[in-house]
């Protein structure tokens, strides 16, 4: 096994997660250090492994995405001796992350109260479309479902009277696995001070939710939900994307100071006398009239001139990148978020690094995600299986291992 670096080395993860919100749980942990054993179902694996196209010469690049720096094994949990291997690597784990619908680990024999029996001091991590709790428990859980259901959809687009349009990346899938991995991390403070395991139980409807703090508050001050803003800010202005001569930039003058030094950058400093435009909230009830000045000003001249001239003023703006224009922005370069780790199959694949830096011990992406079943033998053989017993468990179809593994 690989030594792992990282504020987390030492710690032990079963993940029983595909596609993405439990995925990404299991990232986040193994990129701060943790040891993370993908389990995968048989036959065929996590269903990413199919989100094709696109492709790297026939390895799904959405599973690769999900499961770098994971060690991965495939287990047939509907046999007796497939939920008996499962069973054995629980008893030493530290963590397991599941997110199966409701009541499935039970019927398997691998719920949590059965598990903390042998394992007392496991933290025993779900997430699910909706928590393990309340009228919705037994439903299945989707994004675009969760983003629906918490009011991000109410939220987003373009205005009033306009189709409902969700967040373009998979937001509560990604929020929830990183609620789950602070949750998890919650959990392993309190067990150094109990010596006990508990759940962590987190949901994608929850993920959605705590994306409308600004929103809520709103709507618990006035009793009335606003709707979509563009990229406009539902309490400053102006704070939005503009169109330039030859592109976009977004606009973050959110106090008086800046939307002054705003003023001297576009050179209109008479806008300031204008009564609609006196402070913020005047801005905010005027917000159409606003759009519609500063809009003239800023499509007189480039993206590159309009940057420079507001970073020579001191109001914070910023272009508004592709996704591969922000793969190679030099900030994301330096701040190591797109690391290439080495893919058995493929050599060096690009991916997306860890977003928080330590400075005693560090994290890193060390290793590309595994192939189906790639570390089976290598997994059990450390749990006490022996040569001859892990190839009876392959005879059978209780566990996979990849060709040449």
């Amino acid at each position: 096994m690989p030594e792992r670096r990282g504020p987390l080395a030492g710690l032990k993860v079963i993940e029983l997660a595909h596609i993405m919100a439990g995925p990404v749980c299991g990232l986040m942990l193994a990129d701060m250090g943790a040891e993370v054993i993908k389990v995968e179902k048989m036959p065929g694996g996590d269903d990413s492994r199919r989100f094709l196209p696109p492709a790297i010469e026939g390895e799904a690049a959405a599973f690769m995405m999900m499961n770098r720096n994971k060690r991965g094994i495939a287990v047939d949990l509907k046999q007796d001796q497939g939920r008996e291997v499962l069973r054995r690597l629980l008893k030493s784990a530290d963590v397991v992350i599941e997110n199966y619908r409701q009541g499935t680990m039970e019927r398997l024999g691998l719920g949590y109260e059965s598990l903390r029996a042998e394992n007392p001091g496991l933290i025993y991590c779900e997430i699910s479309g909706f928590g393990r709790s309340g009228p919705y428990a037994e439903r299945g859980g989707f994004d675009l479902i969760a983003q629906g259901m918490s009011g991000l959809m109410s939220i987003t687009g373009e205005g009033e009277g306009r189709p409902p349009v969700k967040v373009g990346a998979p937001v509560t899938d990604i929020t929830a696995g990183i609620l789950g991995a602070m949750g998890v991390l919650a959990a392993v403070v309190a067990r150094q001070k109990s010596g006990r395991g508990q759940r962590v139980d987190t949901s994608l409807f929850e993920a959605g939710i705590v994306h409308t703090y600004w929103q809520s508050a709103i709507a618990f001050a006035t009793g009335q939900s606003p709707g979509p803003m563009g990229s406009a800010h539902p309490l400053n202005a102006p704070y939005q994307a503009f169109q330039t001569a030859d592109g976009w930039i977004n606009l973050g003058a959110a106090n008086q100071k800046n939307w002054l030094r705003v003023l001297d950058a576009i050179e209109q400093p008479e806008l300031n006398d204008d009564p609609r435009f006196a402070d913020n909230a005047a801005r905010m009830d005027h917000l159409k009239h606003l759009e519609l000045a500063l809009s003239a000003a800023f499509a007189k001249r480039t993206t590159a001139d309009w940057l420079a001239r507001l970073e020579a003023a001191g109001v914070p703006a910023g272009p508004v990148l592709s996704v591969a224009e922000m793969h190679e922005d030099p900030q994301a370069r330096a701040r190591a978020m797109v690391p290439a780790p080495e893919h058995a199959r493929l050599g060096p694949v690009k991916t997306i690094g860890l977003p928080v830096k330590f400075s005693e011990t560090p994290g890193e992406v060390a290793m590309g995600a595994p192939l189906y079943g790639q570390h089976t033998r290598a997994v059990l053989g450390e749990h006490g299986y022996g040569e001859a017993e892990i190839d009876s468990l392959i005879g059978r179809g209780a566990v996979a291992a990849a060709e040449g593994a």
